[in-house]
């Protein structure tokens, strides 16, 4: 990775500086699974997040398309939380289609279902 942000510098516009703090990352931790995860980044996005919100939002107000902001910033939040309202995508998979569920209160590694349509709602553990 930091021989990649190495080369694009030579004829990118995302010249110098962005660039550099890439290659800097990757080379502070080779196995870096995102940039969000470097301190470095993490403290960039931390310190400014509210001027990103204030920019979505205003966007957003005055009819402004923003889809590359609005989804970044979504992005950024998704990766710090532990628990997201998408966890319940699982809950509704399995209503629709038995799909099965992990328990966040019970990290035991076994999949439930729920007989979502009967009025005591039973549920079975799946091994």
């Amino acid at each position: 990775m930091p021989k990649i942000a190495k080369i694009w510098r030579a004829g990118c516009i995302i010249r110098a500086t962005f660039l550099q703090s890439i290659t800097q990352a990757y080379e502070r931790n080779e196995s870096l699974d995102n940039l969000l995860l470097d301190e470095f980044f993490a403290k960039q996005l931390s310190e400014r997040q509210q001027n990103w919100r204030k920019a979505v939002c205003g966007a957003s107000m005055f009819g402004i398309p923003n889809g590359a902001l609005s989804s970044a910033l979504s992005y950024y939040d998704s990766m710090r939380c532990e628990t997201l309202p998408a966890n319940l995508l699982q809950g509704q998979r399995d209503f629709f289609g038995a799909h099965t569920f992990e328990r966040v209160d019970r990290p035991d590694g076994k999949k439930y279902h729920v007989e979502w349509s009967t009025p005591e709602r039973k549920t079975i553990i799946i091994d």
